[in-house]
């Protein structure tokens, strides 16, 4: 049986950390050429860049924000200009800052809300509009369990990733009509530093509501977004599939 990603040509936003760059290297393992932008580290782009290569796949990596309207453009249009249309997408990155709602500062609200949902609109058009003229495209947004249900974490951050979920269902309905499929998947608590940013006292509940007991690993919600974002799942779309371990609602 040929790869899941086979030819393909993915986007990843944030693919330097956590989950991003689960996904980067496990979409290169499936066969796909990988691009990904960053915020700061030099070295984890790097390191991310190199393990794409190491499966024999070509690798991109931009230092650009994701609130850069200009500079998303400009990275797909390099992109295109070396390898062709973006096939996949990910909207991945995102922020959080363990916030009281009575305490919030307005950077603060600013700072998550343009980082988590300005950025959907900055990168995803330009992409969005390859695809468009391919008629063919498969896009994956990484929203949050916090969205869906009544949790002890940032109001910010919950508002920001149930703005991701109302994105998702919209334009999925959209793309259909131009072969592109758009889906989600709600997160819970996984191993990463934007976990850890959560408040304390979440951490501290989860091992005892969610079924799995634990953290969940990067790579394995890799996995399955890998196969979300494969010709293998063609028919489905507009969808948030929850990976949180378990988690008691």
């Amino acid at each position: 049986m040929s790869l899941l990603l086979e030819g393909k040509r993915a986007f990843v936003s944030g693919g330097t950390r956590g989950i991003g760059a689960a996904i980067c290297e496990v979409f290169a393992r499936e066969g796909a050429d990988v691009a990904f932008n960053y915020h700061s580290s030099d070295d984890l782009a790097a390191k991310v860049k190199a393990k794409i290569e190491s499966y024999g796949r070509r690798a991109m990596a931009f230092k650009v924000s994701v609130t850069d309207r200009v500079g998303m453009k400009r990275i797909a249009r390099e992109i295109k200009e070396a390898w062709g249309a973006i096939n996949i997408l990910v909207n991945n990155a995102a922020v959080n800052k363990a916030d009281n709602f009575a305490t919030t500062t307005d950077k603060s609200w600013d700072w998550i809300i343009d980082t988590n949902v300005n950025s959907l609109f900055a990168v995803t058009k330009p992409f969005y509009k390859q695809m468009i003229r391919e008629r063919v495209g498969s896009i994956l947004n990484i929203t949050s369990v916090g969205a869906i249900r009544s949790l002890p974490t940032s109001v910010h951050y919950a508002t920001s990733k149930a703005a991701v979920i109302g994105f998702t269902k919209c334009l999925a309905r959209e793309a259909a009509n131009f072969g592109i499929t758009v889906n989600a998947i709600a997160a819970g608590i996984f191993d990463t530093e934007l976990a850890h940013a959560l408040p304390k006292r979440l951490l501290e509940m989860h091992d005892f509501w969610v079924s799995k007991g634990r953290m969940g690993n990067p790579f394995e919600l890799a996995e399955f977004a890998a196969f979300l974002v494969s010709d293998r799942n063609s028919f489905m779309n507009g969808e948030v599939v929850i990976i949180d371990g378990g988690a008691v609602t």
